[in-house]
């Protein structure tokens, strides 16, 4: 079985920034791809980010390209979405997620993460 765990949520001011961080326990994340989804008050969740499991390949959803970026540090086998120029659009629980492929399909994810809130205040 593989834990995934998100950090770094929080409350941060329009055009401020934050970074989120994704370990998965029980096999080194380098084994997974690792997407990133959120679920903003009253609306579905949708995917925000990807990294393929290579680390190389990477997936940004339109909403955030430019803004956000996904990366991988295998130091510490740990995922970070790095989240620039936030804005009160982008306020949602944010969910982590490890699976075999990068996708922006939440259904290709085998293991997920409780999430973590991210709210950006106006």
């Amino acid at each position: 079985q593989v834990q995934v765990i998100e950090s770094g949520g929080g409350l941060v001011q329009a055009g401020g920034s934050l970074t989120l961080s994704c370990t998965a326990s029980g096999r080194t994340v380098s084994s997974y791809a690792i997407g990133w989804f959120r679920r903003a008050p009253g609306k579905e969740r949708e995917f925000v980010a990807a990294l393929a499991w290579t680390g190389v390949t990477t997936f940004l959803s339109d909403s955030v390209k430019g803004r956000f970026t996904i990366s991988k540090f295998k130091a510490n086998n740990t995922v970070h979405l790095q989240m620039n120029g936030l804005q009160p659009q982008d306020t949602a629980v944010y969910y982590c997620a490890a699976g075999p492929v990068a996708s922006q399909t939440d259904r290709a994810y085998d293991f997920w993460g409780q999430g973590t809130q991210v709210t950006v205040s106006s």
